[in-house]
């Protein structure tokens, strides 16, 4: 089989082969890839950050956000048939028997450090044209989001950060709605950063009925800036309004969710943030020169406000399936808005380019050619 691999040993990045994927456990499901979505952790081991192949492997096979159709199932499997549309999740639990989130299958949260992740750390990915997994790390797509799907893994980020937003919240008398529909009307979010994680966070939040803001770098027009503010959002660039600015324009920050990764911006609009608000860190700065920040006021900002600043990283079963069950809603919503996120399908063939050239567009994804 072909497949994408990078070689951290060589600094190298090409297309590899791999023996041909045959079911050897009863709970095995073989997987055809139809669709690989591109993103930053991808670019960031192709530059050899971090990433790093599974034992006795010279290669790693790229790829986490997958869209791949059953083709084979083991003899115990009873939850997916052939012909399904499945998304993978990524994080798999380390092997500790006293970490207490892998042991109860929420690996996502695990306490060792030791987990893998398919396509980033000790087990290959998805950017291949065959897989196997195992039944209960499969979530079952319905057909009609075959277009989308792609979408699934990175709508994930923020299922699970607005699960732990409700969680911690229920600390205080937030929630102004009495609509279980809509437990965000009302209270107002700062998405930060206009990319597929931003987006597809900006929907989440709109639909949950949050008043919600885009602050990104670019300056309107922009298709970026027209997309968020054609689904009901409103953008605003940090070029021509600073985080000041930003708090005057949008009121009371009830929620930012960070889908940026610039530590900079990130903590700039901390600063912002109202009493009783809660901050979401989903993006993992690249190394870079140390900051300078007035941790003193800082701190005493969280403390006197009563604020919480939250990370959060991955996603469990759970989260995919509320993040199919989303793009479902999206669809029907914001049809036209969420297929433009994917700005374009290429060949396998076309790796090199999407991996180690500069970024363009939205959400790029390799359309998977399992008859090459």
């Amino acid at each position: 089989m072909r497949a994408v691999g990078v070689i951290p040993s060589e600094k190298q990045v090409r297309l590899v082969d791999q023996p041909p994927a045959s079911i050897s456990e009863d709970r095995q499901v073989k997987v055809r890839s139809l669709e690989v979505g591109i993103c930053g952790t991808d670019k960031e081991i192709c530059s050899f950050q971090y990433g790093s192949p599974p034992p006795g492997s010279s290669f790693l096979v790229l790829g986490h956000e997958s869209l791949g159709e059953v083709v084979e199932t083991g003899a115990a499997v009873s939850t997916l048939k052939k012909g399904d549309l499945v998304v993978p999740s990524v994080r798999r639990p380390c092997p500790h028997p006293n970490c207490r989130p892998c042991r109860s299958g929420r690996q996502d949260f695990c306490a060792t450090g030791d987990f893998t992740e398919r396509g980033i750390k000790m087990q290959h990915g998805y950017m291949t044209q065959f897989y196997l997994d195992d039944e209960k790390y499969l979530t079952r797509v319905p057909a009609d989001l075959r277009e989308v799907g792609v979408l699934t893994e990175p709508l994930t980020v923020a299922e699970k950060a607005l699960v732990q937003v409700w969680d911690i919240q229920k600390r205080l008398p937030w929630v102004i709605s009495d609509d279980p529909q809509q437990p965000g009307k009302g209270l107002r979010a700062v998405v930060l950063g206009a990319g597929p994680v931003g987006i597809l966070g900006t929907m989440a939040l709109l639909t949950r009925g949050f008043d919600t803001f885009v602050y990104s770098r670019s300056t309107k027009p922009n298709a970026k800036a027209a997309l968020v503010e054609s689904i009901g959002a409103k953008y605003i660039s940090s070029k021509t309004a600073s985080p000041q600015q930003l708090a005057e324009q949008v009121g009371v920050i009830d929620l930012v969710y960070e889908a940026v990764g610039v530590a900079q911006v990130a903590f700039d609009v901390l600063r912002m943030l109202a009493p009783n608000g809660i901050f979401v860190f989903t993006g993992i700065p690249a190394p870079k020169a140390a900051l300078s920040i007035e941790l003193d006021a800082l701190m005493r900002q969280l403390v006197l406000k009563n604020q919480v600043a939250l990370g959060s990283v991955n996603a469990d079963l759970r989260d995919f399936q509320r993040a199919v069950d989303d793009l479902a809603v999206f669809k029907r919503r914001w049809p036209d808005q969420l297929k433009s996120l994917i700005t374009g399908r290429y060949s396998l063939d076309s790796f090199h380019e999407l991996l180690l050239g500069e970024s363009h567009g939205i959400k790029n994804v390799i359309a998977v050619d399992s008859s090459s």
